[in-house]
């Protein structure tokens, strides 16, 4: 294994993190934030679009993550990889997309 299979899996995790959202909110049939959508990634896409773009995030992470090396779930630097990349990307998307939906407030007492 090599330090690009590691890579690889960070940016499967990644593109699975940003998949579920997008899946999610095309299934439900509710509008999401997307690049496809004006001003890029900020304004709403159909459900449509979210669906097409949660399947494409989840074939790229099939791809990363299950073609490239042998990934191994009882290998520890292998699934930590994967899940820094999940945890990565959710996080920034949390920030960014908290601006939109009430998420960046602050709690109350």
């Amino acid at each position: 294994m090599t330090w690009l299979h590691l890579l690889s899996y960070f940016f499967g995790g990644a593109f699975l993190a940003n998949a579920i959202p997008h899946w999610v909110s095309g299934v439900t049939g509710r509008p999401f934030q997307s690049p496809f959508a004006t001003p890029r990634g900020e304004g709403l896409s159909s459900s449509t679009v979210n669906l097409l773009w949660g399947f494409a995030n989840l074939v790229l992470s099939y791809l990363l993550v299950c073609r490239v090396g042998t990934f191994d779930l009882r290998d520890t630097l292998q699934v930590t990889a994967f899940g820094l990349g999940m945890l990565a990307l959710g996080l920034f998307c949390a920030w960014h997309f908290g601006r939109f939906h009430g998420g960046n407030a602050p709690e109350q007492p």
